[in-house]
């Protein structure tokens, strides 16, 4: 009997350790093995995906084989690392082992958006739009429905996002997107307002920004953003108004066609600063970090008017006389390659005349808004 037992547990080791070795190396193949690609393609991993059912998809799609041996290995080796979502890149010679280890540090395909300073919110929202890895779920709201789903209802959303280049994982939502640069504006402009220059004309870190977008929009140029911001604060102090073509451009929304002329600066709608004292309502559009940082930290001067020379960059002066110089100089007998930033719509003549008041810029430039599409790169 004894003798009978000792067989039959022989036996049964035999059998066990046939079966042990048979798994080890159905589960070595399997993960040995080559996928079944022939050029570099993108594997998709849903939100709430396993495992087990991505091997049984992966295999039903002919890109492996043995996905019962997978899934055992999974469980018994890498039970405790997550799946992420998002999409993993394969390429041809890549093995099952190889992509397991892709799975596991989560390198997941990655897209870009770049928010460009100077764009209004409509751009904004556009650029999103056309963005095919971006989950659209806001397509026919308004602009104050889209803010109630941000989480921010009651907020102009003008000028309320950072303008940077953003890297995200396919399926992330528009509304994730928009949360994401809402909160960095935050927190640069909280920084920036914590470190400003004392005796600013601001109540609050709300102004600084709207003044910051007019510096925006007012020069390309980074050297001179201080400057700008020194011309408008002190105007500010001295009661004048800031008179600022882009203040104009946006009150005038859709009508704007490239151009301005003196009945839209006499034209009064609640941006119009050469009709109304102080800073616009809200900012004009969305600003860089630079641009927060001179609104907070204006160049010192006495200079109360520029004027653009045409290459981007600004003659500044002390007061009218010399303003009106440069004017004279750089607008009126304009120069057959006078170009600004962006390059204005060519006419025979300026639109507008020289005027008699106190202008920031005499002869108002038109001033498109940016109309190149956002910057998208390919997966990476």
């Amino acid at each position: 009997m004894r003798r009978k037992f000792l067989v039959l547990l022989e036996t049964g080791l035999i059998l066990a350790g046939l079966v042990l070795g048979f798994s080890a190396w159905k589960v070595n193949s399997a993960l040995e093995q080559t996928l079944h690609v022939s050029q570099e393609q993108l594997l998709d991993v849903p939100t709430g995906t396993n495992p087990n059912r991505m091997f049984y998809r992966m295999e039903s799609q002919g890109l492996l084989d043995d996905a019962f041996w997978l899934r055992l290995y999974w469980r018994f080796n890498m039970a405790g690392v997550p799946l992420h979502t998002g999409e993993y890149r394969m390429t041809p010679g890549m093995t099952v082992r190889d992509l397991f280890e892709v799975w596991r540090r989560g390198d997941v395909v990655q897209y870009s958006l770049t928010l460009v300073e100077g764009w209004n919110f409509r751009q904004v929202r556009s650029a999103l739009a056309k963005h095919e890895k971006i989950k659209q779920t806001l397509d026919g709201l308004s602009d104050a429905e889209v803010m109630d789903k941000l989480g921010h209802p009651g907020v102009f959303p003008e000028g309320r996002f950072f303008p940077d280049t953003y890297r995200f994982v396919r399926g992330m939502s528009d509304v994730e997107f928009l949360q994401q640069a809402y909160a960095r504006l935050d927190e640069v402009l909280a920084k920036e307002w914590a470190e400003r220059a004392a005796d600013l004309p601001y109540r609050d870190p709300y102004q600084a920004l709207i003044m910051a977008s007019l510096v925006e929009k007012e020069t390309g140029v980074p050297q001179e953003r201080g400057q700008i911001a020194g011309v408008f604060v002190r105007r500010m102090r001295l009661g004048m108004l800031l008179q600022t073509d882009p203040t104009v451009i946006y009150g005038m929304g859709e009508r704007y066609n490239g151009k301005i002329t003196r009945a839209d600066l006499r034209q009064p709608t609640p941006y119009n600063t050469y009709t109304n004292a102080g800073l616009p309502p809200t900012p004009i559009a969305m600003v860089g970090r630079e641009a927060i940082h001179a609104a907070l930290n204006p160049a010192p001067g006495t200079s109360l008017y520029f004027v653009a020379r045409g290459d981007g960059s600004h003659v500044f002066s002390d007061d009218l006389d010399a303003h009106n110089s440069a004017v004279r100089e750089y607008q009126i007998k304009r120069r057959a390659d006078y170009r600004s930033s962006p390059a204005p719509v060519i006419e025979s003549e300026p639109e507008v005349e020289p005027q008699t008041q106190e202008p920031t810029e005499a002869n108002p430039e038109p001033e498109p808004e940016p109309s190149a599409p956002a910057r998208e790169t390919s997966p990476q």
